[in-house]
């Protein structure tokens, strides 16, 4: 699972029938760097399935890969690379290595 914040959305014209009630939203992969409010990274950017209503600006936890399908199975048979799993409220995160305990 990884993070990132949504930045739009996709609209389409046609929909897969089982992707009714969703929409797709465009996300800025964030690295440790970003989250710790230091300059981003990485460029990637890419589309994630969304049913719970995210929003510009938003952090959320997605799926990719097979992980993201997995929701729908065995039920329904969804044409998707990323699922978005959780609206994050607050990350908190150090780029300060952490001591190795022995």
């Amino acid at each position: 699972m990884r993070i990132g914040k949504v930045i739009g959305r996709v609209v389409l014209t046609q929909t897969y029938p089982t992707l009714v009630g969703g929409r797709f939203l465009l996300a800025e992969v964030q690295d440790r760097f970003s989250l710790a409010g230091k300059p981003r990274q990485t460029s990637e950017v890419l589309v994630v399935y969304d049913n719970l209503g995210a929003g510009p600006g938003d952090l959320i936890a997605f799926s990719e890969s097979r992980e993201a399908v997995m929701p729908f199975y065995p039920e329904k048979r969804v044409p998707i690379d990323a699922f978005n799993a959780a609206i994050l409220e607050q990350v908190t995160i150090s780029t300060e290595e952490c001591p190795v305990n022995n």
